[in-house]
Parts: structure tokens; sequence; C-alpha cells
């Protein structure tokens, strides 16, 4: 489906166009249009891919979709939402919705115990369209819910006020268009070799390159719901990778990690005698099948048989080693008989290719035999309904290339008859090819990612990635634990992820599932499940959280990692009310999932970091790019591209300290004087100096403002916590500083103040900048080369002796003795 159609929002009596289009070999000639699920009259026969409704009426909101056919097969495109508006109904209400940020620590608490204050968001939802607007087939109103204007607030805070600026009226006005990007890096799957300048297709198109590093960044063209990249190595040392990699929508850029399989080495055949290829043998495991080729079998492209020294390398990859699963290509779906995309259960993938042992030109195979052990298949129901499988490198879908059939005559070996399923092949392209079955016991499964142990609804990440890998049933329903048999992913919104997976409702543990969860390539860490476990705070209340096994990857060995978790895809029973709030729902269930409340049951990730705080005048969701607020006073003063700035401190102490960094206007006529925002970080010790640690802190980066006209230098101060001596300046950034003059005042020892510099220092100078088009992924790299104090590498293990920008000596207070810090939490005009 390469046009998908696009929701629409209109008023009673208008009318609405709707477009879709799919191409194939043969092109489509059929396209019928479904209303909720219901196929509309007089459009089965129709070959163009348009729908035109005239003169709304009400219940004709809901959803639409095509499908697509042609001898072929289907395709369905994804479902686009009609929202019809009654006369005098409004798409925007003028009344902002609730939207919670948090205050600084000194800030008073309200009635409630709380610090949150309400600051009121508008739901970027779209408006409806005039009558000038196109026809449809892609054209957009451009117009959506949006702030309209804002106040400023004054919240008492430690006997001075703080500046907020709140949402006060919602409008309709012209839609944001951030770029939905997906960014990563693309390394070999055994050595962690980058893959340097290798090929990015989409479909079939290039793309780009990757980087020396292995790096990328793809632009998601307008209107994909479903992105498959292809990474070509251009030396041919590695497979193919077609990756499904998830993305944001709402824009910004979603971080991956590639991995590509090596090929294996080739064996030499002789082309005219009959050969066969072991498939899976490698561990010393029992081959999951063979490859079996005649004499006669290989030819060049002209048709030729060619009977001479054949090259032959075969991969396979095995589900029994859990390892592969990250490297494996796709994401193991296919198009059924009606079109729907539906998920297939693997026994193993395998790529072939072969060449003339003189010339290396490749050469073609067919007919080929596949023959399968059907030993390796535990479940007797997959027997009758196993497949042989092509990868179409374009769409990232499975194409049926063969039906396995049970086979007599079975070949002797260790003394025991082996039964073989058998299926033929022809390889006329270098594809990846695979054994699989359909399985349509599925259900949906509830996760959500936070910004700390708290689990506080508000502080919710998005933009993560989520992982699920469907292990292999647990022994005697049918065998081997350890394999897998699928993997999904998605990203995080405000509300989560549903994530499909296997699942069984006879049985408990029929099916497991293993689930962890990045952010930018940091691994987030799961709920631990050991010494006890704690409902409350895995986030699923019992007996339900019981049934479904949940277990920390460290829950035996807490030596390993405690990025993963382990549960039994229970399906819910209908009948038991302790199992209809999630986090595991029937696959007829999916808006169910979606829709589910924060309070509702679901699986927990959460990042673990050093304490910190972050304070915005102008609010803004880091994660929603578009929450962003043109205003002078705006933490990030370009919605397209986010730079952070990071100060680099070493403390010189008996503990770890908190260290702020306040930030207002320096220069700028509009803002000099006006608090931008504040920024929290505490400090964490240098394992390899006593006494001493380091904290990177955020500061607002000088530049231009978000009307682009004039730049502003953030008058920058930051102040440790404690009775803290500045006793160090960097000498290149002081030097830079006082070539850059107006200097800041810094009298006062127990801070440091600076004008921002508008040079994008490095770390020789103590200051680390990075520019993304996700603000996330900026300040992630920033941290990163700040804790390891270079300016191209990464850490997560403080080097406070490394590119620092100002040093200060802190020592235990005297009793009744305020810090500087204290002071201004407590009265910072007079500090």
């Amino acid at each position: 489906m390469v046009l998908q159609p696009a929701g629409r929002v209109r008023e009673a009596g208008q009318d609405v166009t709707f477009c879709c289009k799919a191409s194939g070999t043969p092109a489509p000639q059929k396209y019928s249009w479904y209303h909720n699920g219901t196929l509309l009259e007089g459009t089965a026969e129709r070959s163009s891919g348009r729908l035109a409704l005239r003169g709304l009426a009400p219940e004709q909101a809901g959803t639409y979709h095509c499908k697509a056919s042609s001898e072929a097969g289907a395709i369905r495109s994804a479902p686009a939402q009609l929202t019809v508006l009654a006369p005098g109904q409004q798409s925007c209400r003028a009344e902002p919705e609730p939207s919670l940020v948090e205050l600084p620590r000194e800030c008073p608490q309200d009635a409630s115990g709380s610090r949150y204050y309400n600051v009121g968001r508008c739901p970027a939802s779209p408006c409806p369209g005039g009558p000038a607007e196109p026809s449809g087939c892609g054209g957009e109103s451009g117009l959506c819910c949006g702030v309209r204007r804002m106040e400023l607030r004054q919240v008492p805070c430690a006997g001075s006020v703080l500046p907020l600026k709140v949402v006060a009226e919602c409008g309709c006005g012209p839609c944001a268009r951030p770029r939905v990007l997906v960014q990563g890096r693309v390394t070999a799957a055994d050595t962690g070799e980058p893959l340097r300048f290798g090929h990015i297709f989409l479909g079939a198109s290039k793309v780009g390159y990757t980087g020396y590093q292995g790096s990328f960044t793809i632009e998601v063209p307008p209107g994909t719901r479903r992105l498959v990249a292809r990474f070509v190595d251009g030396q041919q040392r590695l497979l193919d990778a077609v990756k499904v990699l998830p993305f944001d929508p709402r824009g910004g850029a979603v971080y991956h990690e590639v991995k590509m399989l090596r090929k294996k080495e080739p064996v030499e055949l002789d082309g005219g005698k009959s050969n066969a290829i072991p498939l899976g043998e490698a561990g010393g495991r029992e081959p999951v099948g063979e490859l079996v080729l005649p004499a006669g079998a290989f030819l060049r492209p002209s048709g030729e048989v060619f009977n001479g020294t054949v090259e032959a390398s075969v991969t396979f990859v095995d589900p029994r080693d859990v390892g592969t699963a990250g490297a494996a290509s796709s994401d193991l779906s296919f198009a059924d008989a009606e079109g729907e995309i539906a998920p297939l259960r693997t026994y193993g993938m395998f790529a072939v290719e072969f060449r003339e042992g003189r010339s290396g030109a490749a050469l073609q195979a067919g007919p080929v035999q596949v023959r399968m052990d059907a030993a390796q298949v535990g479940m007797a129901e997959h027997l009758q309904k196993m497949k042989l499988w092509s990868l179409n490198p374009e769409s990232g879908l499975w194409e049926e290339e063969a039906v396995l059939r049970p086979a007599g005559g079975g070949r002797r070996r260790k003394r025991e008859e082996r039964t073989f399923l058998v299926g033929n092949l022809e390889i006329r392209e270098r594809r990846l090819f695979n054994l699989d079955v359909p399985e349509d016991r599925r259900c949906f499964v509830k996760v959500r990612a936070y910004s700390n142990e708290k689990f506080n609804p508000y502080e919710q990440l998005e933009g993560v990635v989520v992982n699920l890998i469907n292990l292999e049933p647990q022994p005697g329903f049918p065998s081997n634990p350890r394999a897998w048999g699928r993997f999904d992913s998605a990203v995080t919104g405000p509300n989560g992820a549903c994530l499909p997976a296997f699942c069984d409702g006879r049985r408990p543990d029929a099916y497991a599932a293993l689930v962890t969860a990045t952010l930018g390539g940091e691994e987030l860490e799961a709920v631990a499940s050991s010494p006890k476990l704690n409902p409350n705070a895995v986030g699923v209340a019992q007996p339900y959280l019981g049934k479904l096994g949940y277990r920390r990857s460290d829950h035996e060995d807490a030596a390993l990692k405690k990025t993963a978790f382990q549960i039994n895809v229970a399906k819910p029973d209908p009948s038991n009310a302790d199992e209809s709030n999630g986090p595991v729902y029937s696959y007829r269930s999916l808006r169910e999932c979606e829709e589910a409340p924060a309070s509702a049951n679901h699986l927990r990730f959460y990042r673990v970091e050093v304490d910190k705080y972050e304070y915005n005048v102008v609010p803004f969701k880091e994660s929603d790019v578009t929450s962003w607020t043109g205003d002078y006073l705006a933490w990030w003063p370009n919605p397209q591209e986010f730079r952070a700035c990071y100060i680099k401190v070493q403390l010189r102490g008996p503990q770890e300290y908190m260290v702020r960094s306040r930030n207002v206007g320096g220069g700028h006529p509009r803002t000099r004087g006006q608090l931008y925002g504040l920024r929290d970080s505490r400090s964490v010790r240098d394992p390899l100096l006593g006494d001493t640690s380091g904290a990177c802190v955020e500061f607002k980066c000088g530049g231009m403002l978000f009307d682009q006209s004039l730049a502003d230098r953030t008058l920058v101060t930051v102040a440790p916590q404690g009775s803290c001596r500045r006793t160090a300046i960097n000498g290149l950034l002081r030097d830079y500083l006082s070539r850059h003059p107006p200097l800041a005042d810094n009298n006062h020892t127990g801070a440091f103040s600076m004008l921002a510099p508008l040079d994008p220092l490095g770390h020789n100078y103590g200051i680390y900048t990075v520019t993304d088009q996700s603000p996330r992924l900026a300040k992630e790299i920033a941290i990163g080369r700040c804790f390891a104090g270079t300016s191209d590498g990464f850490s997560r293990e403080m080097r406070a002796g490394e590119g620092t920008a100002v040093t200060f000596e802190c020592q235990e207070r005297p009793p009744g003795r305020e810090s500087l810090f204290q002071r201004l939490l407590s009265a910072p005009a007079e500090a």
C-alpha cells in the first residue's frame, strides 16, 4: 500500500474524498472500500482507489479503509478516521486540557501536598477544512487545534515569585509539521564492527549511506504507516538487513540499533552431482533441515546449466539461539487472503548465495528441495500448516513460496528414522527464505516507560522503543523454552505502547515473552521481581500478576543486567473481572489497550539516572514536538532543530552535590533579565578519583530566539549545593569569554557565571554542544560526551578529571551556616 487514506474532520453537509493506492505484480485492478469494517455497496469493482462522499451525515462518521486485490493476492490499508461535526459543534475547545509540570522543590506544596502546577495544553487534533480545501488524495486542511493565547503567572516560591507561562486559550491554526526521523547505528552482529558507508534503501529507492561509524538518519516520507528500510553492505560481507523501523508520527527522532548477520563462509560443491547443505547445525545442535540440490540444479542467468565448481554460502538464522532475534530481518508478517497484515511464527530463516568457483559470477538454482526435520516442530498442529516463505525486500512482507508436506522414506541417522517435511523452491534472486507457520493465537501487552521509579503518570517517557520477543513454550507444551518464534517493536506515545504477542487461553505458560526497552540507545530498567515481588511497583495487581509469572532478568542471578523482564502471556479470561483491566488484552481489544488509563494494569520500565530537575518558564514536552510554543522565553527556539548545551563541573568534596544552572536573558531586549528556566543535576562520583565527583549541567544555549532576528547570549549562573568555593576556571574558556565581551560578574566565589558562548565549544573548554532534530537525543549524546570528557566519545561512567569547565572545593558546612545554594532557594533576590 503506497498511499494510505488520511483522516479527515468535516461539518455535516460537507464533502470528503478518501484515496488509496497499492502497487504489485501484476498491478492491482480492483479496489473495495469499507466503513467500520462493512463493505460499502458499489465499491467492490472499482479500478480507482478513490471514495467520494457528498453531503455528509453524522452517521457516516467512523473508520474507512480500502482493500486492493489482484490475482496475486490482496492488501488492506490502515484505517482512516472521519469525524463529522454537528452544526455548531467545535472540534477544538477553547478551554485547555489539564497538563501538569513540577515546580522546583523550594516552592510550597498545595493543599493536597502536590508540587505540580496545571499549565494546560491544546490537543493537536485536526480542524474541519473549508470549501477551498483540496479534494483529497493526500491533501490536508492544514488546520489543527493549537495554542491561541498564553498568560504569564507569578508563582510564589521561596520568598520570591517564579514566572510561568500557561495556556489560556486554544483555537484552530496552522498545523505543526515537524520532521519525522529515525536515527541509529548499523553494526555487525558478531563483532560490533560498524557498517561503513553502507547503502540505505526505502522500497526500491536508495536514500543515502551510513556514516563512518555506521550512523544513519532517515526522514520518514509523509503518510508512511510502516517504514521498511534495507541496509546493504557494499563489500558483501554481511547479509542485507531488511528492518521495519517504528517511528513517532508526531515528529522527532527515534533511535534504533540495527544488527547485520555475517555471511557464512562458502563451501565448494560439484555442480554436476547431487548436494545437501544442512540448515542449523551450528553449536552441536541437530539440523532443523537441509537444502537438497540435485545434479544440474545450478543455472547461469541465461538458463544454461552449470556443472562446474560452485561456491555456496548458506547462512541460517536459528531461532533456537535467542541471541539471533535482534539480527533477524523484517517483522515476520505476511498479507493474508483478506489483505490484513498477520503474524508468522518462525522455525528458521536462511539466505543462499551461489557463485561460479572461477569467475565469481552469480548463479541461480532450481528446482531445489527444502527438507525440514519434523522432530523440530513441537506443536503437532504446526506440521499441517508449515510453509516456505521468501522476504520481499521492498514491502518487508513474507510471500508464500511452497507448502511443506510430510514425505515418507526418511533418512536414517543415528539409528533412528527421521520424518521430513518437504517443499520445492526455485532460487532466481537473492532473497531470504523462511520456514514458518501462520499463528492466530494473538494478544496485546501494555507497556509504559517512566522517567524515574516514582511511576508518576505525568512523567511517562515517549519515544521509547519497546521490543518483545516471543519465546518458545515451556517444556511439555511443546518444547525448548530457549527458542524464539517472533519479535515485535513499538514506540511509546503519551499513553504507552501495545505490543502484539502470541498467547493462549487454556494454559497460562504456553507462551512467554521477553521484553526490553531502549531510549536513544540507552537501556531502561525493568521493575525488580526479587527478593520480594511488589505488585504496586510492577504495575499489575494480584492474582493476575501471579498468573503472568513476572520475572526480571536478574531474578536468579543478581550479577545479570536488570533491563528485561519475562512473562507468561496468559490470555485474559473474559469471565474473570481480575483479568479485564490489562496488561494483556485479547487481539480484538486493541483499542481498549491503546486507550487504557494509567491506572489500569500495565508493565513498566523506568530510567535510571542521577537526580535531576528541569523547569521551563514556557512549558514544553520534549517527547512531543507539536507541544512547542513560539515565545521569546522558550528554552528551545527552533522546533525543527534542537541544540543542547552542557557545562561540566568538578567538585572536590566528601559527598555528591546538587548543582543548579539559572538561565536568564543576557542581551536581547525582549528577554534581558527574564528567566528562561532552571536545571538541577546531582554530581556523580568518579570511581578513579577519591573524594571527587563531576556534574554535567544543562544550560540554555546562546543563539537566535524563536523569531530568528537577533541572538541572545544567555546569562548562565552555576551554583553547587553545600559549602563550596570556586577554585579554578578552564583556561581556554576564560580566554574565550574575555575575547567575547561583555563579561559576566563573577564576584561570588560560591558560583560561576558566564554569558553563554555563541560558538559550539568542545571538551577542551568544558562545554558540550550537540544539535539534533530530537531534543532528547541531542541531550543524550551531549551528556554521554560530557561524562567521557571528550567531544566524540560516549560514557555512562563519570570521568570528573577530564574536560571540565570549572572546579569547586566543597567541605562540610559549619552548623547554622547557610550555603549560597540554600540562600538562592530561600531568598534569591538577596543572594
